[in-house]
């Protein structure tokens, strides 16, 4: 707001006290409870009636011309601040703390919640297959500290490391909200770009004795050595400072975040963001492609589909924990009838995970109360299921799993099995659970047949046959008769209006009723409201019993998802291994053999890696062969058995990698002024820098985003680097179209060549996607641009231009090496003579037919000139 509208808005008693208020949240947009509405004002308004696409008013304001106003029914809230929140505002929710009915001065205010995109329960606002996570990154130097939350459920996490693995975490957890200490908020940019939604907090609320003592505080223990971050002062500054920010939205009921959890980098595969990005994991860029989450996805549950989410952005390591989940995977395939009414079951669980949350800030609803119950009684199924299938790790979760009967039973016994979804909209409490509760009802019940008893008298009474007893908020239970009776109606009978064809009258019987009744209605609503409280807090008790009930169903739930996609998919048991051979046989690519045509099968291909003769394979062929397919599912299905799950394949043995590395595809990032070359020699420079011995690296087209020379130049350096890396003898998987890298497999023991095969038939090629051993010639491009409909006359003259090149040999060839190869391993050298381009030809030409013996220094000096013209310089 502008400073002259500012001093106009104090012109006001009303616009005195929102000024006040909104001083304390400059940034919010702050939701003004004034009557039945929530109103906006000022700057306020103008930015909410844009995003709501409601109506922006003008109104007058004291001896101010006006202030801008725009607002919509106070009932109308969860349907507008989902918007609100959407569009990436804060939003203060300012609510009357008293009955306007019970003061003569202005009504007393106050901020009861601020939501913000990483602080929320609406569920209107989340995702309920998405995590609703605030991070918090705390950045010192080229270290930092970061920590996750998700207040709707209670999942807490921290960690800390270097910046390239805060951008991993950052990256796989997506949060949708993340704090940043005020003063570096430049260099958070630089780090980790500029799409997040950043809150800047104070220097001050980043300082680890505070936050240690914050959250021992909190957890109320002596350390926090029992979580595993005692050692991470970082993580506990940036999870401190969490803390400190719910204190600051207001959110001080936070029993349910009951424990913090460190991320062990040490327990999950490094899956950076341009690895997630390029296996479209979560998202694509491309419109309308299916990802792979999408694809295996068959979760029956919210918190299951929010776990799983968590499984293929952390793949486990320990072969230990990742047979415990093909185990059970294994199990539910081969016995039906369990798998089936897991499934059942599983598919009536309610979001248990949000709904104890909301219990535990006394937000819970009272068909979420219902909800929970039938959960809980579910549970008990589940258990005995578990305990009755003598799979080791299902008897493990059987052990934990509690149906909390007491509270199960206490919430069957009290609420009514149709409760409404709110209180006050009707009959919540049972009946029976309150002795007081059950005479109002009946009060209640019977005075609507004291009333029929009543109009029936009065009518013999009086003579008067049309006469109705009815009600309104004005003057309470009334009769009204018609004009034509009105000689007929006793004396005792009080006139209270007075209408165009009736009149309406009051008698001392009716008000007595009537004081009865409208008692009775308002004892009922406190009763109600004190006895479900009641419940509520007692809920409160069972907050961690149930938060462990959900993740395990949560699991349940995702090892269930696996053997379903395992039956439709056809998928295989991956043997998972300590050594470092990566050996699949008939391997497919989970997410593009589902998208194919009906009857049309996927080419399968067998790949081999290891560290002793296979650790490099160049892979060669045309586009379109599906070199980049190949790539991809070589790394899914790796993901895919470190997460646990069958893999689409006949047969897989995956020694455990610790790292999965892609560089596939082109994509500029213009917005930042990174082309396409930049962005692939980042993505590029990010796996050399961090690679290890157990690591994967699948690079797909390396160096075509500059010059041809550069480019053969720069894949054969980095194949070089990582066949003599002295440490890592990363396994690699390099699809090129450069057929000299072919050269390498007779200087670099490590290397083999293989190609995807195509078949020419009458000038047509036809792709069989069958990887072979060998390298190929030829990479058929013009063959592509035929099919993809260039005009028939640029394919011609394409072809005869390449025919030209062919003949007179200037074609892009690999001259001798240097020296002996074995000795200098920096690769060959180009020869400026042999090169395509037709400047340098012209060049080569002119320095040719030089006469250097008879050439006077001034023609020397000219003939050089003309050469620098040539190259335009």
């Amino acid at each position: 707001m502008s400073k002259k509208s500012d001093i106009n808005m104090v012109e006001t008693p009303l616009m005195k006290q929102y000024l006040s208020i909104k001083r304390n949240h400059p940034d919010a947009i702050l939701l003004f409870r004034v009557g039945d509405f929530y109103e906006t004002f000022g700057q306020d308004a103008i930015k909410t009636s844009e995003i709501l696409g409601i109506t922006l008013t003008r109104r007058a304001n004291g001896a101010a011309s006006y202030v801008e106003l725009a607002g919509f029914p106070h009932h109308a809230l969860d349907t507008y601040l989902p918007k609100l929140v959407r569009a990436g505002q804060k939003v203060a929710i300012c609510e009357q703390l008293e009955d306007p009915k019970k003061t003569k001065k202005i009504v007393k205010r106050g901020i009861t919640e601020l939501v913000t995109p990483g602080v929320a329960y609406n569920d209107n606002i989340l995702e309920h297959k998405e995590n609703n996570f605030l991070a918090c990154v705390y950045i010192n130097k080229s270290f930092g500290g970061v920590a996750f939350l998700d207040i709707s459920t209670g999942e807490f996490y921290a960690s800390e490391g270097n910046i390239d693995y805060l951008d991993k975490l950052i990256n796989n957890f997506k949060p949708k909200e993340i704090l940043v200490e005020r003063t570096k908020h430049k260099e958070f940019i630089e780090h980790f770009g500029g799409r997040h939604y950043i809150t800047n907090l104070d220097e001050w609320a980043f300082n680890e004795e505070a936050a240690r003592e914050k959250l021992t505080k909190h957890f109320k223990t002596q350390s926090l050595k029992g979580f595993g971050i005692d050692t991470l002062g970082h993580a506990i500054t940036a999870a401190g400072a969490i803390l400190y920010y719910l204190d600051v939205t207001q959110h001080n009921q936070i029993g349910h975040i009951s424990s913090i959890s460190r991320i062990d980098e040490d327990s999950f595969v490094w899956i950076d963001k341009f690895t997630s990005r390029n296996l479209e994991l979560f998202g694509s860029i491309n419109e309308g492609a299916k990802t792979f989450i999408e694809v295996i996805d068959k979760t029956s549950s919210p918190m299951g589909g929010r776990l799983l989410k968590r499984w293929v952005a952390l793949p486990l390591k320990n072969i230990d924990s990742i047979n415990d989940r093909l185990n059970v995977v294994g199990f539910l395939k081969e016995n039906e009838d369990i798998r089936l009414s897991f499934d059942e079951k599983l598919s009536e669980i309610g979001d248990l995970e949000r709904i104890i949350s909301k219990a535990a800030v006394g937000r819970i609803q009272p068909r979420e109360m219902v909800q929970l119950k039938n959960s809980l009684f579910l549970i008990e199924e589940i258990k005995k299921l578990c305990a009755e299938s003598n799979e080791p790790t299902l008897l493990r979760i059987a052990e934990q799993l509690n149906p909390c009967s007491l509270i199960r039973e206490r919430i069957d016994r009290e609420i009514v099995p149709d409760a409404p979804m709110t209180l006050g909209k009707g009959q919540v409490i049972a009946n029976g659970v309150n002795e007081e509760l059950d005479e109002l009802r009946e009060i209640l019940s019977s005075g609507k047949e004291y009333l029929i008893n009543l109009q029936q008298r009065e009518s013999e009474r009086t003579g008067i046959p049309s006469l109705k007893i009815n009600f309104n908020n004005v003057f309470g239970y009334y009769i009204e008769v018609r004009n034509t009776h009105k000689d007929k109606v006793p004396p005792e009978w009080i006139r209270k209006q007075t209408l165009v064809s009736a009149e309406r009258y009051i008698t001392p019987e009716l008000k007595e009723y009537e004081e009865k009744i409208l008692g009775a209605e308002e004892k009922i609503g406190a009763l109600e409201q004190s006895l479900y409280q009641s419940l509520v807090h007692s809920l409160s008790e069972y907050v961690g019993s149930i938060q462990l009930n959900a993740y395990l169903i949560a699991q349940l739930d995702c090892l269930l998802s696996f053997t379903k996609c395992a039956i439709e998919y056809n998928y295989c048991r991956p043997e998972v291994k300590e050594d470092d051979v990566i050996d699949i046989k008939q391997g497919r690519h989970p997410v593009i053999e589902q998208m194919l045509p009906p009857g049309e099968q996927y080419i399968a291909n067998d790949v081999y890696l290891d560290t002793s003769e296979h650790q490099i394979i160049i892979i060669t062929g045309p586009n379109m062969a599906g070199k980049s397919a190949l790539l991809r599912q070589t790394a899914l299905i790796t993901l895919m058995a470190q997460m646990g799950s069958f893999v689409p394949a006949e047969k897989a043995s995956i020694g455990v990698v610790d790292k999965i590395f892609t560089r596939v595809g082109a994509s500029d990032n213009l917005s930042l002024g990174e082309s396409t070359f930049m962005v692939e020699m980042q993505e590029a420079a990010s796996i050399l820098n961090n690679i290890s011995p157990r690591s994967l690296v699948l690079l797909d087209e390396i160096g075509r985003g500059t010059s041809t020379y550069d480019g053969i130049s720069i894949a054969w350096a980095i194949v070089e680097y990582l066949h003599e890396h002295p440490t890592a003898r990363a396994k690699t998987l390099f699809a090129t179209h450069y057929h000299e890298l072919n050269e390498m497999e007779k200087s670099f023991k490590r290397v083999k060549n293989y190609n995807v095969t195509i078949k020419e038939v009458d000038n047509q090629v036809i792709f069989l996607r069958k990887l072979v051993r060998g390298g190929s010639e030829h990479s058929f491009g013009i063959h592509v641009a035929r099919m993809a409909g260039m005009p028939p006359s640029v394919v011609k003259r394409a072809n005869e231009i390449l025919s030209e090149l062919e003949k007179s040999d200037q074609r892009q060839t690999l001259s001798k090496p240097v020296e002996d190869i074995s000795a200098n391993r920096e690769g060959y050298q180009l020869s400026i003579f042999q090169l395509e381009d037709p400047v340098l030809k012209q060049i080569r030409d002119q320095i040719k037919n030089i006469d250097i013996n008879n050439l006077t220094p001034l023609e020397a000096l000219n003939k050089l000139n003309e050469i620098k013209r040539l190259t335009g310089l």
